[in-house]
């Protein structure tokens, strides 16, 4: 049995009357599937918010990263990296982020911004000027 560190959204996390952070024991191989299988256990009001309870596939806008890396189009019985399966680091299953504008104006064309979010939630925004180059901004 492997005790794993999961974070779940904001609205997940209201819905399960949970903690930002939830330890969660494991049985078996460790994978997202063996995770989400325990978390839907122990919280069974997120079964279908996750995944969906048919195909078991996960939702759309949801992201899994393991150890910095998006493991949301890997294998879910795919075995996680041993820093989750020892709890050093958590299981994180975040909200994709979209966003930015593109609007042509009197010009032709008016800035368009967009946000780049990665783990662990560092982010990065990038304008685009009226050449079409492209700008980094801090």
């Amino acid at each position: 049995m492997s005790l794993v560190r999961v974070e779940i959204p904001f609205h997940l996390r209201n819905l399960a009357g949970a903690g930002r952070e939830i330890t969660l024991d494991v049985a078996g191989v460790v994978s997202v599937q063996s995770v989400l299988d325990a978390l839907e256990a122990r919280y069974p009001m997120l079964k279908g918010t996750i995944r969906d309870q048919k195909t078991r596939e996960r939702r759309p806008f949801l992201r899994f990263f393991a150890c910095e890396e998006d493991w949301s189009h890997e294998s879910p019985e795919k075995a996680l990296p041993d820093e989750v399966v020892f709890g050093k680091e958590p299981l994180l299953i975040i909200g994709a982020i979209a966003g930015g504008n593109f609007a042509l104006s009197d010009t032709g064309f008016a800035p368009s911004w967009r946000w780049r979010v990665g783990p662990p939630f560092g982010r990065e925004i990038e304008s685009i000027n009226e050449e079409g180059g492209k700008e980094q901004c801090s």
